[in-house]
């Protein structure tokens, strides 16, 4: 296969897609507690940018659960919140961001690499692309349960692409995200950081990170800036 003259990777909520809905922190609740019996709640969570694994662990620690207990937990709430919210998830083709769809369509165009770095488990990111109709854009993705932090999601994203032949160690990358964990990955893994204010976080807190590119939306950004 030819190599990509660039790889860009997408994080999911505040960037591709915005008001999704409850599903997704409704079947963390609902999987905790058809795992544990325990009633848990993301309230007081700062869920912006964090990952799925990590969510769900701060959860069952306020509820008062023994970290050796959370590591046990762990998998199978995992794998009933996955099987949850693909049973549940809504149709969400009207909640994407403005500009994604002419962006994706264009950078594909231009032979770009595409992928997803978010902290979604992986079944529950598929399905978000599905249901929105964004799916067939992007050729693989790291997940939540894949590293133990963003920044390590990125490396592992970077690697796979590598591996499977699509860029070299040449191919520049970025990373395009709406939260400052976002920036920080991206910065800790050497690539391309762009933010966009789709998200909760406004500009101005997101410029305090210095991404190298910051955006109000994603209909901002020009393919010049990701090659």
């Amino acid at each position: 296969m030819k190599i990509a003259p660039s790889l860009v990777l997408f994080d999911i909520d505040g960037t591709l897609l915005r008001r999704a809905g409850p599903h997704h922190r409704e079947a963390l609740v609902e999987a905790i507690r058809k795992t544990t019996g325990l009633a848990t709640t993301t309230d007081r969570i700062p869920l912006y940018g964090m990952l799925d694994p990590v969510i769900i662990g701060e959860m069952l620690r306020r509820a008062g659960v023994a970290e050796l207990a959370i590591r046990e937990a762990l998998p199978e709430v995992m794998r009933r919140a996955q099987s949850i919210y693909a049973r549940r998830c809504p149709d969400l083709a009207r909640k994407t961001c403005p500009g994604v769809r002419r962006l994706l369509t264009r950078l594909e165009r231009r032979g770009v690499a595409l992928g997803l770095v978010t902290g979604n488990l992986t079944r529950i990111g598929w399905k978000k692309m599905e249901r929105a109709g964004l799916k067939g854009h992007f050729r693989f993705g790291a997940f939540g349960e894949m590293a133990d932090n963003r920044a390590g999601l990125v490396r592992l994203a970077v690697e796979e692409a590598r591996r499977r032949g699509w860029i070299d160690g040449a191919t520049p990358v970025s990373f395009i995200g709406d939260a400052p964990n976002d920036i920080l990955a991206a910065q800790a893994a050497e690539v391309r950081s762009i933010a966009v204010a789709t998200g909760v976080v406004e500009m101005e807190e997101l410029r305090a990170y210095s991404p190298d590119y910051l955006l109000e939306d994603l209909r901002g950004l020009r393919v010049d800036m990701v090659l």
